[in-house]
């Protein structure tokens, strides 16, 4: 009888198993690709002189009267302390001066600054805007979707006359474009511009341009209203259109 027996498979020690070979690298590297495209437009009409008075500021939301699908909100020009402010978040000192200008505004007001900012059609430095949801529908958190129309008018004192010149202003835009926003941003221009005209105090069509706010910010402060100006070069207030006084 022998003393050992010879050990089965099952009783064997348990081998590591061998190293999977290195494997080369790919041919083509396979990516996984992100891209996000916002898209903003807008419109402007030409402006539209007013003859300036006491009720004039007060004829901005008017002038929108049969149009809106909201509330219509008064944005002021930015006060001094504002100067920067800027609806982009890749600047985050001017972005948090924006937000502190604007947190009060709706939805529909903030992202309509955000568009029409964003492409140049309006420059709170010197413009007041009179703006509402125009057409379409927002989403459940009350902001416009992409392919809503928003907008309204936007005004500035001319600085030769003392009138105030009052412009349509529309615009869209956001994660997509639909084909037929355009057509139906020019028909409510079109609307716009005719209401605009249609003001008691309206004096017709102008080619005055907007302001240039000049290089260095250093304006006065309205002893009207207290605005203190950002255009060192202006000679009426961007909010009340009072002279600015000058010593």
């Amino acid at each position: 009888m022998p003393l050992f027996k010879r050990k089965s498979e099952s009783d064997q020690p348990a081998q590591a198993p061998a190293a999977p070979a290195p494997a080369g690298l790919p041919e083509e590297v396979v990516a996984q690709e992100y891209q996000l495209k916002l898209y903003y437009a807008g419109k402007s009409s030409e402006g539209v002189r007013i003859k300036a008075g006491p009720r004039t500021m007060s004829e901005l939301p008017t002038m929108l009267t049969g149009l809106t699908k909201s509330d219509v909100e008064v944005v002021d020009p930015l006060e001094l302390e504002y100067a920067q402010a800027v609806p982009q978040i890749a600047r985050p000192s001017e972005a948090m001066q924006w937000l502190n200008a604007h947190h009060e505004l709706t939805p529909v007001a903030r992202h309509a600054l955000v568009v029409l900012e964003s492409i140049d059609a309006i420059d709170l430095a010197f413009d007041s805007f009179a703006c509402a949801m125009l057409d379409g529908d927002t989403d459940t958190s009350g902001y416009p979707e992409y392919n809503a129309v928003i907008g309204g008018v936007a005004s500035h004192w001319d600085e030769a006359t003392g009138d105030m010149i009052v412009r349509g202003v529309v615009g869209w835009g956001g994660r997509g474009v639909r084909g037929d926003t355009d057509r139906i941003g020019s028909r409510v221009l079109g609307s716009i511009l005719g209401n605009i005209l249609a003001n008691q105090y309206a004096m017709g069509l102008t080619a005055v341009d907007r302001p240039v706010p000049a290089a260095g910010r250093g304006g006065l402060v309205c002893a009207h209203c207290g605005f203190a100006s950002g255009h060192e070069r202006a000679f009426y207030c961007p909010k009340c259109g009072m002279r600015l006084l000058r010593g």
